[in-house]
């Protein structure tokens, strides 16, 4: 097990990290990027992980020259997601950490997603009543690679951001992570990399 007894608090993304449901975000962009026009580059989606759909659309809107509404790129995405035969499941390495240094120091989540859909995937797997913080897509004014995700999780467990070790799977989560003054490890392909 990994040894984090230097820190105090946990915080996890969700995504690609807490919860393998990476592929089926990726899946769920390419039939949004097939609507809307956009070229569809898996690589490019996968390092936008963690990134609210609305900035990843501002993002896509700039990279391809193109100018859809943000609402409406987002409404469609989130309903072919929703549309996907996939259940997600947890990711074993993460879980481990999760179990072992819950009820020893407060953990919570900062994800890209919207509060809706975080609540529901955490609640699910029995993990969203163990948390001490959510912080989601909805609760931010800058979301990933901008550190308010997890300096606002840091806030709402009380713990200062130096004192906090973030779970990340993509660069833009281990830049927000990294800016707002925390620890970082990550998960490569649902493997911790210590």
């Amino acid at each position: 097990m990994i040894d984090l007894s230097s820190y105090k608090a946990i915080i996890f993304d969700m995504d690609g990290t807490l919860v393998d449901s990476m592929g089926a975000h990726i899946d769920a962009w390419q039939l949004t990027c097939d609507a809307f026009g956009y070229p569809f580059d898996r690589d490019y989606q996968y390092s936008l992980g963690g990134v609210p759909t609305f900035e990843t659309v501002h993002l896509m809107n700039a990279k391809y020259g193109k100018s859809h509404d943000p609402a409406e790129v987002a409404l469609y995405k989130k309903q072919a997601f929703e549309g996907l035969d996939h259940v997600p499941r947890l990711i074993q390495d993460t879980l481990d950490v999760f179990n072992h240094y819950k009820g020893i120091m407060p953990i919570a989540v900062g994800t890209g997603s919207d509060r809706q859909h975080a609540q529901m995937v955490l609640n699910e797997h029995g993990l969203l009543a163990q948390l001490s913080a959510l912080v989601t897509a909805d609760d931010v004014t800058q979301g990933k690679p901008h550190p308010e995700t997890f300096v606002r999780a840091a806030e709402l467990m009380g713990v200062a951001p130096q004192h906090c070790v973030v779970f990340e799977d993509t660069d833009m989560g281990r830049k927000a992570a990294v800016d707002g003054g925390m620890a970082c490890f990550m998960v490569d392909n649902t493997r911790l990399i210590y």
